[in-house]
């Protein structure tokens, strides 16, 4: 049976309900945090390795993921890291220490990163080209609806049933999402190069070292030396592994593409552009519980005109760039931004009202928008199309590293300045952190400047359907937020 044969609207749903699920996970355990933090007795540097276990894993196998796909069938990765994310949700959810859950988490982000560059790849492949681009606008929604229900699917369950039942929702949809994808997705194959396993090792323990050292930081001394261990461990891991991408024959990273302005500079703004608003994310989210007393799901409500707003904004932002250029979008979407989460922090007091900090949220959720596509398109831009695919894949590994050490350093500004976990003791610590996170994201919008400014030329505009075809990191770019 050939891709053309299957019905379009089957094609669609086969390849975006498991990216549904997993785009759903990465904000869905953030309303969930203090509940767990109840129930399992989680320090918040554990509660910090629940969320970045799966950021991690993700980020540093999403590159290799795509790699083993062209050598053994997209499809059959693709599903095998259905299984894995259902198995490992099962695992999350029958947890009864921090220790198994922040373990299971880190198994999820590996079966993530098999699910989520795959996706768009075996769509594109699937559908006819005259129905493709329809069929990936579907799809690029589906994946922001996961982005934005992501807090509120989260409330609810952690409101109506437990902390557990956020991770059991993935099993009966990944129950459904198996026998789709066999049935409705070709198993296509790319060029067999050779996977770089010292690559993949390089560069993951060299990154969770460090992430380790910044979350190890306040808690065991900064100058101690596990801390210093670590953080220098993980920086020499990081220079060998760009010395061995400079050398090896198939590099997991080719360090040529960072020779191209508009790619290394999206890429550098990507990574602190990710620092700062989701290290401000993981805090906000539990002042709303934890000092404000908000239920999961009313806290998940709360936060809806930012993660909503970029499902929305994005296609006009991305329309709009060969318009007006993607370089005064990303720094009009950076400032916005910026001021949004500077708003929240400013005004962050245990007695604040939502209305008050409401014009934060908004200006949040609209400067997310307008970054997202833009962001997107300027790393593809002055990229040949043999390269998108590993371009865009990057940079989805890059923004993911930056949630990783976001949450990392802006908690470490937070129990620096004695923060904890009570209603008491949240507030007056959590201001100088978020304010730290507004202020990276301003940093972004100046770093937006090196941006080429120049127009989208109309063949960047809509690239062909063969490089649709190899783009594999979009799914994983919105998924960062």
């Amino acid at each position: 049976m050939t891709a053309r044969r299957i019905p379009v609207p089957l094609a669609i749903a086969a390849a975006s309900v498991p990216m549904f699920m997993a785009t759903l996970d990465n904000l869905v355990v953030t309303t969930a945090l203090p509940a767990i933090h109840d129930a399992l007795g989680a320090s918040l540097e554990q509660l910090q390795w629940v969320t970045n276990a799966y950021t991690l894993s993700f980020a540093a196998l999403m590159l290799f993921a795509v790699g083993l796909g062209d050598r053994y069938g997209r499809r059959t990765l693709f599903v095998s890291g259905i299984i894995v994310f259902a198995a490992a949700s099962a695992a999350g959810g029958l947890s009864t220490t921090i220790g198994a859950l922040i373990l299971a988490r880190a198994v999820q982000g590996i079966g993530a990163a098999a699910v989520l560059p795959l996706s768009l790849t075996l769509l594109a492949g699937a559908v006819p080209a005259r129905t493709r681009p329809l069929a990936i606008g579907i799809w690029g929604g589906i994946s922001g609806l996961g982005i934005a229900l992501g807090p509120v699917v989260g409330g609810a369950l952690v409101t109506t049933l437990s902390w557990n039942a956020i991770f059991w929702v993935n099993v009966p949809i990944a129950v459904l999402a198996v026998p789709l994808a066999l049935l409705a997705l070709p198993n296509s194959v790319g060029a067999r190069v050779r996977s770089d396993v010292l690559g993949v090792v390089l560069a993951s323990v060299g990154i969770v070292s460090t992430v380790y050292g910044v979350v190890r930081g306040n808690d065991a001394g900064w100058t101690s030396a596990e801390v210093l261990a670590a953080l220098i461990a993980g920086v020499a891991l990081l220079v060998v592994f760009v010395m061995w991408e400079s050398r090896t024959a198939s590099p997991l990273l080719p360090l040529r593409l960072f020779g191209i302005r508009s790619f290394s500079a999206a890429n550098v703004i990507g990574l602190v552009f990710s620092f700062g608003t989701f290290g401000s994310v993981f805090l906000l989210t539990q002042f709303l519980q934890i000092v404000q007393g908000h239920t999961a799901l009313v806290a998940g409500l709360m936060t809806m005109p930012w993660t909503l707003a970029p499902m929305f904004l994005a296609p006009i932002a991305g329309l709009m760039a060969p318009r007006v250029g993607t370089r005064t979008l990303i720094v009009a979407g950076l400032a916005f931004l910026a001021l949004g989460i500077g708003w929240l922090g400013a005004t962050l007091t245990a007695d604040v009202t939502y209305l008050t900090q409401l014009p934060g949220y908004i200006a949040a959720g609209v400067g997310m928008g307008l970054v997202f596509a833009p962001l997107s398109t300027a790393v593809l831009q002055n990229t040949t199309d043999a390269d998108h695919g590993k371009a865009s894949g990057a940079n989805s590994t890059i923004r993911e590293i930056g949630v990783a050490l976001g949450v990392a350093v802006l908690t470490a500004v937070f129990t620096g300045a004695g923060g904890t976990l009570t209603p008491t003791g949240f507030t007056t610590a959590a201001q100088p952190a978020i304010i730290v996170g507004a202020a990276v994201v301003a940093a972004a919008a100046l770093l937006a400047l090196l941006l080429p400014g120049r127009t989208v030329p109309t063949a960047e505009r809509a690239l062909p359907a063969s490089t649709v075809a190899e783009t594999t990191g979009a799914a994983p770019q919105v998924a960062a937020a």
